[in-house]
């Protein structure tokens, strides 16, 4: 769990994901889309990956991946960042994290 908050909280913007994962593809996309360069971690790839997903999923994260992070503070996973899209809220949680400027 502490390597889950401290690497949540080096970048304006982080997501862990899976890189076989197409909901954490297409929320990757949403965020470069944004303009938004996000700290991307990969558990698959990393050697403490298991650990990081059983930590997610621990802050409610299920399925574990893609889970963002904003500004330090757990977002939630595809869904909940879908939704944020979609009624607007998402672009000013970026702009208040530093982010996006625009």
């Amino acid at each position: 769990m502490d390597r889950v908050a401290k690497l949540a909280s080096l970048k304006a913007v982080v997501i862990f994901s899976k890189s076989s994962c197409c909901m954490c593809h297409a929320i990757k996309r949403l965020f470069y889309e944004q303009g938004v360069s996000p700290a991307i971690h990969e558990l698959d790839e990393d050697s403490r990956g298991k650990e990081m997903e059983w930590a997610l999923m621990r802050l409610g994260c299920n399925p574990s991946v893609p889970a963002v992070f904003i500004g330090g503070k757990f977002v939630g996973s595809a869904n909940t960042v879908m939704t944020l899209q979609l009624n607007g809220s998402l672009k000013k949680l970026l702009k208040e994290a530093g982010a996006i400027w625009l």
